[in-house]
């Protein structure tokens, strides 16, 4: 039996009046701080770890997915900005140079990307702090007036006439009273990852994903967890892989006691496929862990539901919206909840099946960025409005630089007009997009 609540009550100083708060530094985070900023508008971000990039950066995941369709480059703007400066500065360290033209994914330099988020942040003018948590918001009737911060130096609150969820998991949205749902019709979600770095490894003997080595691993007793989804060690550098190996199944990354079981799990699940990576696959031999991320890779928390839902049907028709703020093209990639066979079974099929061809891909609307009942907030990342499917898709780092660009361009659109921001003129802020180079060839 839990203890009673008590009342918690605090003055608090205004530490920050500002045009644009962003809650989160990850690629959605920073690609909306960027976009805002450089619209002349005063931007203040919070990130509540020592750097910015998310997932891509403190997660350790290894590669960005699909930046490109093969024939287009869809993450074009900040995406292609930041990607061309981490080719550069990793290129400058020795190491392998990225192509000028991505194909399926990229592989991350975790320094290169940290260092080229820091300059370009800096270079834009945007106010922003580390290690700084949103913990709540002050709203009435769907308007939110102030973001509350913890900080190393107490607690402050932030006012801003806008406001940008990029937290990932929607908290800001919710906090303010947003509608969303959460996993699928179960309230299971994707199992997370934590991803890790590898040195010594012989990559020039290395021969790709090997299945039957894996069965026999599960036959020998490798394996607490018989999990059959493998991504697979990733080439990040002359003898350094990335690691995105294991699931954590049944976390529940909106709960942080879940999220600390998850953790635990994580990295003493690395013990087994040390063992498996050495004794069953070339080239493999001589590995040795370098570090886990500091962060759980999650893949799904909440989809915050804004005033368009975009479908799988959306998906197989290559939709096309007067409103489309983007166009994205990587698979449906919705990781089995389940480590059973039927479950890994639907999700090859899937996989395999829910793809494009090059040269194909789906709108975004700026409607799934605009939360329902909320005035001046705005979403972007991993948690924007999307069925299952496509949340499966849309949820990678390059979607992300997407929906923040755009929802950072709407920000300072609406603050300049003193709209709200279901009230934002599309066709002006598809033209201010595209005068950032987003790939818009449906708009006029």
């Amino acid at each position: 039996m839990g203890s009673l609540p008590i009342r918690f009550s605090r003055e608090i100083p205004v530490r920050h009046e500002v045009d644009v708060f962003v809650a989160g530094g990850g690629p959605a985070g920073t690609a909306a701080a960027l976009a805002a900023s450089r619209q002349g508008r005063r931007v203040f971000l919070a990130e509540g770890q020592a750097c910015f990039g998310g997932m891509g950066t403190v997660g350790l995941v290894p590669a960005f997915m699909r930046l490109t369709d093969g024939v287009n480059f869809l993450a074009d703007g900040v995406g292609r900005e930041i990607y061309e400066k981490m080719k550069q500065v990793a290129a400058g360290w020795g190491d392998p140079i990225p192509a000028d033209f991505p194909g399926e994914y990229v592989t991350i330099n975790v320094e290169a990307l940290k260092r080229v988020y820091d300059d370009l942040m800096v270079e834009s003018g945007a106010e922003f702090a580390f290690q700084t948590q949103v913990i709540g918001v002050e709203a009435e009737g769907g308007q939110v007036e102030y973001a509350v911060c913890a900080a190393k130096s107490g607690m402050y609150a932030v006012r801003a006439k806008v406001f940008v969820d990029a937290t990932g998991d929607g908290d800001l949205c919710v906090w303010a009273g947003a509608p969303f749902e959460l996993g699928d019709r179960d309230g299971r979600m994707m199992p997370g990852t934590l991803c890790s770095l590898w040195a010594d490894v012989d990559w020039g003997r290395v021969d790709g994903r090997d299945d039957r080595a894996l069965e026999r691993a599960f036959m020998d007793g490798v394996f607490t967890v018989q999990d059959r989804h493998l991504p697979g060690m990733w080439r990040v550098g002359e003898h350094v892989a990335g690691g995105n190996v294991g699931h954590t199944f049944g976390v529940d990354g909106t709960d942080e006691r879940s999220l600390t079981q998850a953790l635990l799990w994580g990295r003493k699940s690395l013990r087994e496929y040390e063992r498996y990576y050495k004794e069953y696959l070339e080239g493999f031999e001589e590995m040795r862990l370098v570090v886990t991320g500091g962060l759980l890779g999650l893949r799904e928390t909440r989809r915050i539901l804004g005033d368009y839902e975009l479908c799988l049907e959306d998906f197989k028709k290559r939709a096309v919206f007067e409103d489309e703020i983007g166009r994205y093209a990587y698979p449906v990639d919705i990781h089995a909840s389940s480590p059973d066979k039927v479950s890994f079974a639907k999700f090859e099929e899937e996989f395999a099946s829910l793809r494009y061809q090059d040269g194909e891909s789906y709108g975004i609307p700026y409607r799934t960025l605009t939360p329902r009942g909320l005035q001046n907030v705005l979403v972007a990342g991993r948690c924007v409005s999307t069925d299952r499917f496509l949340q499966g898709s849309l949820r990678v780092m390059p979607g992300c630089y997407i929906t923040g660009q755009a929802v950072g361009a709407a920000a300072a659109l609406a603050v300049e007009r003193g709209q709200g921001v279901h009230e934002v003129d599309v066709k002006e802020l598809q033209r201010r997009l595209k005068g950032m180079g987003a790939y818009l060839p449906n708009s006029q």
